[in-house]
């Protein structure tokens, strides 16, 4: 089996979480090696702390996917002996590769934002603050039929066919395709100068715009064909909406207090910060996750009772009562933190799909900076 390399990583994440989703100040992408090296070994991490460094040095890792980019604003001067040097001297000494998926994993479907609103059981959550639709397309393409499995799958592995919570959605009509090979041509099928009928499949598959061209490519590298005909129809049909935040009702009406003894417990925290009355009774929540402050009006405009994010300040807390909204606060990292098992069962199920040998896991040493006393 072929040993991943960080290309195959990165085009397995981006496939989920393009880079172009992210916002504009961000800096996500692959921030410490080459696309060129091996990754037969992935951390997946939130951050990159000590104990995260010294667990990927031990495993013999070779890339570290993160979720907070090490390296966010242009760098100076690249000291060791001050600041993130000192971990960034030890990756490049160690070989260890960092890929950053930050704001555009939030708002990628099934990414930080949805993990938070699946952990606290919101019923047909809806994107709080919209960053962009994702247009659908249509890809139609015309293969022999004993290469449309194979093609079907490499349009499915870069991103086509997605319907909802279904995957590989295609439809398949049988007919005759005609071509003539000109000199110079090497066909698959048929001779050189002479009309050839050929038994093919078209196979249909619907694709968000983002994909288009990896698509595109995917399905170029699987078709035996020399010449691939194919056309990319837009549709009318609305695109998925992407953006932060989440807001949809709770599984049902609850204290203040009970729904905060819920997240700790999906959480796994021992303690978090409340704003508003406890014996409240809420229904309608939204969540923010890591820093949610900023999406304190937009909760409150769209009907939540209470907002569940971290890095709620003195004066948010107090825009908040002001905006008639309940907070429960459990952390920056509480709130982000329950996405990275998603981000490494993704790239584990890409590396199969690709018949790729690597091993991905997620840190064990992870942890935010506070603790409760």
């Amino acid at each position: 089996m072929t040993v991943a390399r960080v290309a195959d990583l990165v085009s397995i994440l981006e496939s989920w979480a393009p880079r172009e989703w992210a916002d504009s100040w961000d800096n996500v992408g692959l921030l410490v090696g080459a696309l060129d090296r091996p990754a037969e070994r992935v951390l997946v991490a939130l951050e990159l702390t000590d104990p995260v460094l010294a667990e990927a040095e031990a495993w013999g890792a070779q890339l570290l996917v993160l979720h907070h980019p090490p390296i966010f604003k242009p760098l100076p001067a690249l000291r060791f002996d001050r600041g993130a040097g000192p971990r960034l001297e030890r990756l490049v000494r160690a070989g260890i590769g960092v890929y950053a998926a930050h704001t555009n994993l939030d708002v990628a479907p099934g990414g930080v934002n949805d993990q938070l609103a699946a952990a606290v059981g919101l019923q047909e959550p809806r994107v709080l603050r919209p960053t962009g639709e994702d247009r659908p397309l249509k890809l139609v393409t015309f293969v022999p039929r004993d290469h449309v499995d194979r093609v079907r799958k490499a349009l499915s592995n870069a991103g086509a066919g997605v319907i909802g919570l279904y995957a590989e959605c295609s439809f398949e009509t049988p007919g005759t395709g005609t071509f003539r090979p000109l000199p110079g041509a090497n066909p698959y099928l048929g001779t050189v100068g002479e009309l050839e009928r050929a038994e093919e499949v078209r196979l249909e598959m619907i694709l968000p715009e983002s994909r288009a061209q990896a698509a595109v490519a995917a399905m170029l590298e699987a078709h035996p064909y020399e010449e691939v005909a194919y056309d990319l129809y837009p549709l009318q049909n609305p695109g998925a909406r992407r953006g932060h935040g989440r807001v949809g009702r709770l599984p049902q009406p609850m204290r203040l207090r009970e729904l905060a003894e819920r997240l700790k417990e999906v959480l796994r925290v021992p303690a978090l910060r409340m704003v508003g009355d406890p014996d409240r009774v809420v229904s309608v929540a939204a969540t923010a996750p890591g820093s949610g402050a900023s999406l304190i009006q937009a909760a409150a405009a769209a009907g939540a009772e209470v907002l569940i994010g971290g890095d709620i300040d003195h004066h948010d807390a107090w825009d908040a009562v002001d905006a008639g909204l309940a907070v429960l606060d459990p952390g920056h990292f509480a709130t982000e933190a329950l996405a990275l098992a998603e981000v490494a069962r993704r790239l584990r199920e890409g590396l199969q799909a690709r018949g790729l040998a690597g091993e991905v896991r997620v840190a064990e040493s992870g942890t935010g900076p506070f603790t409760f006393c």
